[in-house]
């Protein structure tokens, strides 16, 4: 299975090796809009898996441009490890940091609680200027989570579609345009046929053969990603906000991560040495480009905000922006079907999580109710209420 993954990783490249032939031609980078920065307001910028690879490249480099970046990842000793090494290069980051497991739900919706904590804490605008949806993982078995998903799927993209759907208020109570930044992969480009259900958008229906498909799981994770940037995009496009919340997708193309730190390690050295012989493999620090290149483009204006234009930013040979307009009517069947799936999903995590908040408020009672019963009787007596007990 492994090596079906590198097979397919090097296939979905491919095409951009053909694209940046010959090698003497670069790729145009897209404007960038420095953020709004004053003495009393500092933009702030949520990114997911930010301990490593391109989250921590973006948390490095975002901190430079004045943002309070929140890093978000699942180590709390890799949090503190990355913080530290950030305040090494640059003294002046805003840092602050959350341990947050996102392919949890409950994990999701108690850093929602704890992070507008922070911000009433901190004497801080309650909002959220930016979020990047980097976290990803590539696993090689079968692992559910505790809502029974896929724990792939679950960290790909039913994390960041819960984390997006939960901070969109802090994101539309933005004083200054907000945006949000999916992290996509070529990989996408793999799936030709796709039964889109709540075992596909979950991972369930994968946990059923005996060899765990990883690259197929992967592949499908970025796809869905993609089309719920489009999906958002185009419903808050519809809503005519003045404070107008924009959505990009970008891909860093083939970048040097940890992401396949569980396949073995004689597979994954051959797949960077390919990639490297293709002019192909980035570290990081260069992949990252594409990501700021989504973070500060200039905030969408007119037409280009329109809920049928939509940035999805790639590093081609030509340009690193393609805009997709006029999506083909089967396109949007498809996107609106993951979608309805999706949120279907989504409802039912937050409708389990209310339960069982209920279920513990009323064990919670029932446990206490013989001393509350106690202290109700002693204050009434200390009030003379209760007959029989009069001093």
């Amino acid at each position: 299975m492994a090596l079906f993954w590198t097979l397919s990783l090097i296939i979905s490249y491919l095409h951009l090796f053909i694209q940046r032939f010959p090698f003497s031609r670069k790729s145009n980078s897209y404007p960038r809009c420095p953020p709004a920065n004053t003495a009393t307001f500092r933009p702030l910028c949520i990114i997911t898996g930010a301990t490593s690879g391109l989250g921590k490249a973006a948390a490095y480099a975002l901190s430079k441009e004045g943002f309070y970046v929140v890093l978000v990842g699942r180590s709390s000793h890799l949090l503190s490890k990355t913080m530290v090494e950030i305040k090494e290069k640059n003294k002046n980051a805003h840092l602050k940091g959350f341990q947050v497991d996102l392919s949890s739900f409950h994990s999701i919706l108690k850093f929602k609680g704890s992070l507008e904590q922070w911000l009433a804490d901190s004497n801080m605008h309650s909002s959220i200027q930016l979020l990047i949806n980097n976290a990803g993982i590539l696993a090689t078995s079968c692992r559910l989570t505790t809502e029974g998903c896929d724990q792939m799927m679950a960290t790909n993209y039913m994390g960041a579609f819960s984390l997006t759907k939960l901070l969109l208020p802090l994101l539309r109570s933005s004083p200054v345009p907000s945006r949000i930044v999916n992290v996509s992969s070529f990989t996408h480009l793999n799936v030709f046929d796709m039964q889109v259900d709540e075992g596909t958008i979950t991972g369930k229906c994968f946990s059923r053969p005996k060899q765990y498909p990883c690259a197929h799981i992967y592949e499908y994770s970025k796809l869905c990603l993609l089309l719920f940037a489009y999906e958002l995009h185009r419903q808050l496009g519809c809503m005519h906000n003045s404070r107008h919340v924009s959505v990009i997708a970008v891909d860093p193309g083939a970048v040097e991560t940890n992401i396949m730190r569980e396949v073995p390690s004689c597979i994954s050295h051959m797949a960077f040495m390919v990639l490297k012989l293709l002019f192909l493999l980035q570290s990081p620090e260069n992949g990252v480009s594409s990501i700021l290149d989504a973070a500060l483009a200039p905030p969408l204006l007119g037409k280009e905000s329109s809920a049928s234009s939509f940035l999805h930013i790639c590093p081609t040979a030509s340009s690193t922006c393609v805009w997709r307009k006029n999506r083909p009517p089967a396109i949007v069947v498809y996107v609106l079907i993951v979608w309805t799936a999706t949120v279907e999903f989504f409802h039912k995590g937050c409708y389990c999580i209310r339960s069982h908040y209920k279920a513990m408020i009323l064990q919670n009672f029932l446990e206490n109710l013989p001393l509350l019963l106690v202290m109700s009787l002693i204050s009434a007596r200390s009030m003379n209420l209760v007959p029989g007990f009069v001093n």
